[in-house]
């Protein structure tokens, strides 16, 4: 097939090396502008436009992808099907409609549940057990369109958000290649989402990575886990940002007053656990303000943590 694929972060690059791989011809990457990076602001390449240059396919960056000088460009571009993985606009139902096979869309989750910006952390958050991806057929709605082919995994016990997103942008990059083929011999059947309560998963911000010591240990962990490693879950020790990169569930049961909420119950060479409303969590990993991620234990070496310090929300 002649391919236009649109996608921009690493979520998207499996799928765009596989469908490379399997002999479909990209007749053009279109991925979102550069961006200013780091401290020196240079402006940065998307994943998916490094890759596009790599195989020397050609690149279209649209400030907003619905300019109708946007739409006439599309319009010149070869292609039986536009193939859409976290491209990050919004398309028209002009461009929906512009190919042959329409846009197709590969979606991290069983839809309908988690439609939305965030899925994979989401899942992880809510404490689900399966995970998955779904190929789908965009209509104007958001992630509301027919299902074309769904896959699942099941969720590890310390599954967090970067290893979840590389196993379903793994999963998501063979399934396309399967529907695609699929479509093109008229065998792949649309499904209707149905209808019933789902879950929208809303883009993540910072903020949201704040730990919260009236919440419960378990809740606190799959937090920890899920908004790893962006934004993050932080906390504050000694007026300071202090995020938690790792850590594990350590006592479900035990209630503690408000006093008692983020006082530090005990301190090991290599963790430290600390008391949530409910339960507590055990930390391995940390990432003081400005400075690399480390280990508790490296941690401890330049900090004199103690069982009875607290950490806040500040």
């Amino acid at each position: 097939m002649k391919i236009v694929f649109m996608g921009t972060p690493d979520f998207a690059v499996g799928a765009l090396e596989s469908l490379i791989e399997a002999g479909h011809e990209i007749t053009l990457v279109v991925t979102q502008p550069d961006k200013p990076k780091g401290r020196g602001k240079e402006m940065a390449f998307s994943p998916v436009k490094e890759c596009a240059l790599k195989h020397d396919i050609s690149v279209y960056q649209p400030e907003k992808i619905r300019l109708p000088e946007c739409v006439e460009y599309l319009k010149s571009v070869e292609a039986d099907v536009f193939v859409v993985a976290a491209f990050g606009q919004i398309l028209t139902k002009e461009i929906l409609t512009m190919p042959k096979y329409g846009c197709i869309n590969i979606h991290a989750s069983l839809l309908p549940m988690y439609r939305g910006a965030a899925p994979i952390q989401w899942v992880i958050i809510n404490g689900e057990k399966i995970a998955g991806v779904t190929i789908m057929q965009m209509d104007e709605g958001l992630d509301t369109g027919a299902m074309l082919l769904r896959g699942s995994i099941e969720l590890a016990k310390d599954e967090t958000g970067d290893s979840l997103h590389d196993k379903l942008s793994e999963l998501g990059a063979k399934l396309i290649v399967e529907a695609l083929a699929k479509i093109e011999e008229g065998t792949l059947k649309a499904t209707p989402q149905p209808e019933g309560p789902l879950f929208y998963a809303k883009m993540l911000k910072k903020e949201m990575g704040n730990l919260d010591y009236s919440m419960d240990a378990l809740s606190a962990e799959r937090l920890i886990r899920g908004l790893y490693s962006w934004p993050g879950a932080y906390t504050y020790y000694h007026g300071k940002m202090l995020k938690i990169t790792s850590a594990a569930l350590h006592e479900t049961d035990s209630l503690a007053d408000v006093s008692n909420q983020g006082k530090i119950l005990s301190v090991s060479k290599d963790s430290f656990t600390v008391q949530f409303a409910k339960g507590s969590v055990e930390v391995f990993r940390v990432k003081p303000e400005a400075k690399k991620e480390m280990s508790v234990h490296d941690f401890l070496l330049g900090n004199h943590m103690q069982a009875g310090d607290f950490l806040s929300r500040m």
